[in-house]
């Protein structure tokens, strides 16, 4: 069984800086690519950044781009967020997702989820 462990969420002023991180683990799976998604109360979940494992290819949503930056390390499996000049509308539940290859077939699993408040 996959298992993604988070960490790095918190309570942070308007303007002030979060790093995130989310480590794969549990079995015998090669990376496709790892995500970060974000719930906010009354709201959909949503892509905030996907990052390939090879390249990378990036992506962001509109209302991160320039202020976050995923990346990731290949040998640990582990997935980073850095989040600047955060705005009280980041506060959400983070959660990371992985897509992975086993024999042949791709699977996606979450994280538990980190919650990060934007507040002051």
């Amino acid at each position: 069984q996959v298992q993604l462990v988070e960490s790095g969420g918190g309570l942070v002023q308007p303007g002030g800086s979060l790093k995130l991180s989310c480590a794969a683990s549990g079995g015998s799976f090669s990376v496709y690519g790892m995500a970060w998604f974000r719930q906010a109360p009354g709201k959909d979940r949503e892509l905030v950044a996907f990052i390939g494992w090879s390249g990378p290819y990036t992506t962001y949503g509109d209302s991160v781009k320039g202020r976050f930056t995923i990346s990731r390390d290949n040998a640990k499996n582990t997935v980073y967020l850095q989040m600047n000049s955060l705005k009280p509308e980041d506060t959400a539940v983070y959660y990371c997702n992985v897509l992975i290859s086993r024999s042949g077939v791709q699977f996606g699993y979450w994280g538990q989820g980190t919650q990060v408040t934007v507040s002051s």
